[in-house]
């Protein structure tokens, strides 16, 4: 009786506990969280648009877990999903440790967009939803600042150093992305673009940091003959003029605003948006060559796709399977290996410039890096 009384305590108690980190979902079918544990100003606010079937859920997931375990500052998570995936992101997130997830909290919301009667368009403009994030900033009305991540993004970094580059940020920036390509002679933008773009390769939407507060009081430049049209107010009519012109979905019109207005935007380099593009051919990635890959983008279905992208992949399954028991040391072991028996590709020869961050921030100290190839 004793121990089955002492089980169904420590039972009650994890179930708060999860309550507390997590919440329950309402009537206002929104995830209430520990916001006011955290502090309003002291999390890391980060959105995630995940929308279609269950390998999209698990994918956000890993992308979750990725910043989950290796940051040292609390984060806030809003994911926002159609309502039949809600209850697979209550159930995983709930069943990490208690002790996981006392680093974070998280929101789901459900996917909506202006009701401007073309609802269904944006919806199915370029990937499922993707264009949620383009109405974040008046969605989360009563968020100041906001990292912006693809379902397809893993995380081998502190998030906390990809948020310091708000710091960097001069009067007139509100948003910071990376650019498209590295090498003007194989950027896609600068080759089969219909539309203006920014500067000489484009820009990637991948990963965004967007200082909402000033997005919602700035007046912005256009080809629309809109005189100092809001964010809002610009969406619509942007969309109507280049629909027939884009390939990319919104990533095309972040791109055609910030062409009129360059100088609202601040660029990071590539390590922190890391694409197969930048190893498929040759290395042309310098910052995550010189100073090793931060965040990896598995655009291309390169997490999935094992025999094409071996190197994405095996980075991507280390922390699928990292079951928060062990030390972290454990991911880099598991990448290592995964890698070594790999065929040698442009992007497994480059793959030291993962190893390297990864024992980084396993030994942070008094390790050499490796170079080469493995």
């Amino acid at each position: 009786m004793g121990k089955t009384y002492k089980n169904y305590i420590e039972y009650v108690f994890m179930v708060l506990c999860i309550c507390l980190v997590s919440g329950t979902v309402n009537g206002d079918d929104k995830h209430q969280t520990n916001q006011d544990v955290f502090g309003r100003d002291n999390a890391i606010h980060v959105a995630v648009v995940a929308c279609g079937n269950d390998d999209r859920v698990l994918e956000t997931l890993v992308n979750i877990k990725s910043m989950v375990i290796f940051t040292k500052k609390p984060i806030k998570f809003h994911i926002f999903t159609e309502d039949t995936l809600k209850d697979k992101f209550l159930q995983t997130l709930g069943s990490w440790p208690v002790t996981v997830q006392s680093k974070f909290s998280f929101q789901l919301h459900s996917v909506t967009y202006p009701e401007d009667g073309n609802q269904h368009q944006w919806k199915k403009l370029f990937k499922l939803c993707a264009s949620q994030r383009l109405f974040l900033p008046h969605i989360l009305s009563d968020i100041d600042s906001l990292l912006y991540v693809d379902t397809d993004i893993l995380f081998i970094s502190p998030v906390e150093d990809i948020w310091k580059f708000f710091s960097k940020f001069n009067s007139t920036q509100f948003s910071a992305m990376s650019p498209e390509h590295e090498n003007r002679n194989s950027d896609w933008y600068s080759r089969f673009a219909r539309h203006p773009y920014y500067g000489a390769t484009g820009i990637n939407s991948g990963v965004m940091l967007m200082n909402m507060t000033r997005l919602r009081q700035i007046k912005f430049k256009n080809d629309l003959k809109l005189l100092d049209p809001s964010w809002n107010e610009m969406l619509l009519p942007l969309y109507k003029k280049y629909r027939l012109n884009i390939t990319w979905g919104d990533q095309d019109l972040l791109n055609i605003i910030f062409h009129y207005n360059p100088e609202m935007l601040f660029t990071f380099p590539c390590k922190w948006n890391y694409r197969p593009d930048h190893c498929m051919y040759m290395p042309i990635c310098k910052s995550a060559n010189q100073e090793g890959v931060k965040v990896l983008h598995g655009c291309r279905r390169a997490f999935q796709e094992g025999t094409k992208w071996p190197t994405f992949r095996a980075v991507y399954k280390a922390i699928e399977d990292y079951n928060f028991n062990g030390d972290i040391s454990t991911i880099f072991a598991a990448v290592k290996t995964n890698l070594e028996a790999l065929d040698k590709t442009h992007c497994t020869k480059n793959s030291y410039t993962i190893l390297n961050t990864l024992k980084t921030m396993i030994q942070p100290e008094g390790n050499e890096n490796l170079h080469g190839e493995l």
